[in-house]
């Protein structure tokens, strides 16, 4: 469909379309004008676009047009992280709720007797976490048989927390005449036989390389030592006048840099973490999205599908391990059309990521500040050897990933941020 469609072209009812102006949703983006006509006629949907492109009215426009004026649990929204349920919730608050469809939302570290009493509404609308949502289904809490159209937000990602089997169990229990639209930002081997396994004869739509950066966000490598991230970091923020996200790779890395800014001084940081309440998570985001809290440090568990208007600056503190990672992560600035700024840290032992990131996007990234890598050829190889101010606190290795010469001291530890301290997944 032309990418120029209006709201009006797209088969959404007067009732959606009135409230659809109302949020102020001024025209349908590419994947909101390919995807909505196909599933208000009821196809099977495989959907693959970019985080930030609109995914989420995609699916919730369509459910809410075809359950108005119903009753009874027709509907399961099935998203990775806690956060993006309850954005996902959030906006059928806009769009279901004033048309009398009612919806919970399912998520770890709400009580399970609060849960409860949402179940008991008997709600028409399900929105959770696949973990959340088997927990009820293994203790007979929720019933699935009567449902209707479901959809699979971030599927790819909730493959790779580790949700294969209760993603299995859960559309084993649903009903087979059901319609199914999943939504991916890529599309490994395991999202496909997923896709396999569950949808019947499904309309593809993609919309753009989940591989390319968003072409509005100016990305740049800063070449430094562990030991140099802190100071580089505050130099930064003091630079920096917008909002700023920053991401690490463990939750610990996370919670030690937000109590280290808090010793410096800067006290309009906050941080999400899986170790942390509900209710504390709620705060954070909420706060980061208001103002409040000008810098949110998090893990990859914030870098998809968590929509912060004005984000000004992505600083990767630590790349993350996986590639494809860093796209999600700088595709948190750059949105709505605005420009942004992406700044990596990057030290001797992250060549190889940054080969497999650069790689990835078919381009090499801009590089600033003194680093082996200079001279290096681009695919990760060259000198990787310490320099000089370096060779007292490290001792060299045969090669990046290799063991240490057991004849030589181990490395002490920086306190640059927490460098490999965890993967950075975390439950939902």
């Amino acid at each position: 469909m032309d990418k120029e469609a209006t709201w009006h072209d797209l088969g959404l009812n007067e009732n959606i379309l009135k409230l659809v102006e109302k949020a102020s949703y001024l025209k349908p983006t590419p994947v909101q004008s390919s995807t909505i006509p196909k599933a208000i006629e009821g196809k099977d949907l495989v959907v693959s676009a970019q985080t930030g492109t609109g995914k989420t009215a995609s699916f919730v426009l369509p459910m809410v047009q075809r359950f108005a004026g119903r009753r009874g649990t027709l509907g399961l929204i099935l998203a990775p992280t806690r956060e993006i349920a309850q954005q996902i919730h959030a906006t059928l608050e806009i769009f279901a709720t004033p048309l009398g469809l009612s919806s919970v939302v399912l998520i770890g570290g709400i009580n399970m007797s609060q849960s409860m009493k949402a179940i008991q509404s008997y709600p028409d609308i399900i929105v959770g976490t696949p973990g959340r949502i088997c927990d009820h289904l293994e203790r007979g809490e929720i019933w699935l048989d009567y449902i209707e159209m479901v959809a699979l937000d971030e599927a790819d990602r909730m493959l790779s927390m580790g949700f294969s089997v209760q993603l299995n169990k859960i559309m084993d229990s649903l009903p087979a005449t059901r319609q199914t639209m999943l939504f991916s930002a890529t599309f490994l081997p395991s999202v496909e036989k997923l896709a396999n396994k569950i949808l019947k004869n499904p309309v593809r739509v993609s919309h753009g390389k989940s591989t390319t950066a968003q072409s509005l966000v100016d990305q740049r490598v800063l070449w430094m030592h562990e030991d140099d991230k802190k100071h580089i970091l505050m130099k930064l923020l003091k630079e920096e006048t917008g909002s700023i996200f920053i991401f690490t790779r463990s939750k610990d890395a996370a919670q030690r840099l937000w109590l280290y800014l808090h010793s410096q001084g800067i006290y309009d940081a906050t941080y999400l973490s899986s170790d942390r309440s509900q209710s504390n998570r709620e705060q954070a985001l909420a706060d980061f999205k208001s103002g409040k809290h000008r810098i949110l440090i998090a893990t990859d568990v914030a870098g998809r599908g968590i929509h912060v208007d004005g984000v000004a600056h992505v600083i990767n503190f630590e790349l993350p391990m996986d590639a494809e990672d860093y796209i999600h992560r700088i595709g948190r600035t750059g949105r709505a059309d605005a420009t942004g700024k992406a700044t990596s840290f990057v030290t001797n032992r992250d060549q190889r990521i940054l080969s497999e990131i650069e790689h990835m996007m078919g381009s090499n990234i801009r590089v600033e500040g003194p680093g082996p890598r200079q001279d290096a050829p681009r695919g990760g190889g060259g000198d990787n050897r310490p320099r000089n101010n370096e060779r007292s606190r490290r001792p060299p290795s045969r090669n990046n990933n290799g063991p240490r010469n057991n004849s030589r001291p181990a490395p002490k530890k920086s306190s640059g941020g927490g460098g490999n301290t965890g993967s950075g997944s975390s439950q939902s």
